[in-house]
């Protein structure tokens, strides 16, 4: 999610935070912390008061969301035939 939300241009703490809605503060800060560890995302510190800092997408970041996006892409076009297998299979067998 955080990809994907990076993936429209820079985007500032709070900006993500909002779009971000059900994460914790600390749980956003340990992703984009390791995002940022892998290289697939730039912060940016303004020396403000207070400070402002941007998060954006670094090339490598942007390669790896288009992968992303190409699998999200997939399971919405095939979401339908994955849904009517396990119905299928749940009648066969007894499940639900």
């Amino acid at each position: 999610m955080t990809l994907a939300e990076l993936s429209a241009g820079p985007r500032r703490y709070r900006e993500l935070e909002r779009a971000l809605q059900g994460i914790s503060q600390r749980m956003m800060t340990l992703t984009l912390r390791r995002l940022e560890r892998d290289g697939h995302v730039l912060r940016h510190v303004e020396p403000s008061i207070p400070p402002s800092v941007t998060y954006e997408l670094s090339p490598i970041g942007r390669s790896f969301a288009a992968q992303v996006a190409a699998l999200v892409e997939w399971s919405r076009q095939t979401k339908a035939h994955i849904e009517a297998s396990r119905a299928s299979f749940d009648a066969r067998s007894g499940q639900k």
